[in-house]
């Protein structure tokens, strides 16, 4: 069977759990620290730095027969894609009205601690707010969906499920992506302190956990991590038109 890695890594790693193991701590520790600082300072562009590593591991470890395996190839079941995007917009705004109904606009809702990151100015025109919404959601479905699905959907879930078999990669894979989520809510930075919010916490943890599943999912019936990736972007564009005009 021919070996997923490129000839210089396998000196080093096997295509296996511990491999996916390593790229998770290598990962997911400094990108959530960089999120607590970043919230703290207010300044987010090491996320993106993070997002684009995450986007380029699978080209730097694997070599064709290997991108290949983790679904970096094109298809051709277009209405797969297509429902991928409604689903994760469907499912971002599901999200939305239930923090409504637990919290209002409360910081204890998801969205509306996440949305203090967009620095909205006090008072902004129709016409500025919709060329920052804009902005916001290129942004958002991008950098996160490629980063996130290349890496998490594609390289981890695929070495764990190489040696662990698809049901627990599938559980290890989507913790890792909702408690590595933790650092965008759930331990929250507001008026100079930070707060962990128990019960918020868990159930945003669980969201990000379903979310993963859906995510994979449409990998799944896509037959490519493009499935993932168009969901993804349709949930972070229903999460960012929520926060934009449904708060």
């Amino acid at each position: 069977m021919e070996n997923e890695l490129r000839p210089l890594w396998r000196r080093i790693f096997s295509f296996d759990w511990k491999f996916g193991l390593f790229l998770i701590l290598a990962i997911c520790i400094p990108r959530f620290i960089l999120v607590l600082q970043a919230n703290v300072q207010g300044s987010y562009g090491a996320i993106g730095l993070i997002m684009l590593i995450s986007a380029i591991l699978p080209f730097v470890f694997l070599n064709k027969s290997g991108r290949k395996e983790i679904g970096i190839t094109a298809t051709k079941k277009y209405g797969w894609l297509l429902g991928a995007f409604i689903a994760g917009i469907a499912f971002s705004i599901l999200l939305h009205y239930l923090g409504q109904a637990l919290y209002g606009n409360s910081y204890d809702n998801w969205y509306s601690y996440i949305g203090k990151s967009y620095n909205f100015p006090a008072v902004i025109s129709p016409h500025d707010k919709m060329v920052l919404f804009s902005v916001t959601a290129v942004t958002g479905m991008l950098f996160s969906p490629i980063g996130e699905e290349l890496f998490f959907r594609g390289i981890v879930y695929s070495s764990l499920k190489k040696s662990m078999g698809g049901k627990i990669a599938v559980i290890i894979e989507s913790t890792a992506f909702a408690i590595t989520h933790i650092a965008h809510f759930g331990l929250i930075y507001l008026n100079g302190q930070w707060n962990f919010l128990i019960v918020p916490s868990v159930i945003w943890v669980l969201a990000m956990f379903a979310v993963s599943l859906l995510f994979l999912h449409f990998k799944k019936r896509s037959v490519s991590i493009w499935g993932a990736v168009v969901c993804h972007a349709g949930f972070n564009l229903g999460m960012i038109f929520c926060i934009f005009y449904l708060m």
